[in-house]
């Protein structure tokens, strides 16, 4: 597929708005193990093959294993995702499908069973914000493959 709009180059006042919320989001007090995770599963939800690259290969270099991330897509059936990854993966999966009945009480409470409150808000910054690029690179349909692994700067390397 050929890119329709490089809108970083068109309006990089909009890239600066969605940099100033992931910029949040990798200082957050989660792990990002973790979030590589929920932004692997959301990108598999939403179908954006230009993220599930990105951050397949991001995960790869922070030490994420094959097995795990081939395995994603069905994680319930896994047993290679501990019980707080459990409940990430089943808030951002409420998060990003919304329309499919909001976020139940029992989700909600299995997240808050295993994060703060301020972390549940930082977890949910963190779908918004990997929502919200996907929806750009789907609809202006970014190139997968493209990609390449930048190297993490010592701050986050202990996220």
């Amino acid at each position: 597929m050929k890119t329709r709009i490089d809108f970083t180059k068109i309006s990089p006042k909009a890239l600066q708005a969605m940099m100033g919320l992931q910029t949040y989001v990798n200082h957050s007090s989660l792990e990002h193990s973790l979030l590589e995770l929920v932004k692997m599963r959301t990108s598999q939800i939403n179908g954006c093959a230009y993220c599930l690259d990105m951050h397949s290969k991001d995960a790869r270099a922070a030490g994420e294993t094959e097995q795990r991330l081939y395995l994603l897509s069905a994680w319930r059936e896994a047993p290679f995702y501990s019980e707080r990854e459990r409940a990430a993966l089943e808030w951002t999966e409420a998060m990003t499908l919304l329309t499919e009945g909001h976020v139940p009480d029992d989700v909600y409470a299995s997240a808050l069973g295993q994060f703060s409150e301020a972390e549940l808000v930082d977890l949910s910054m963190a779908i918004v914000a990997i929502n919200g690029w996907n929806r750009l690179m789907v609809g202006f349909r970014g190139e997968a493959g493209t990609y390449q692994v930048r190297p993490r700067s010592p701050a986050l390397t202990t996220a």
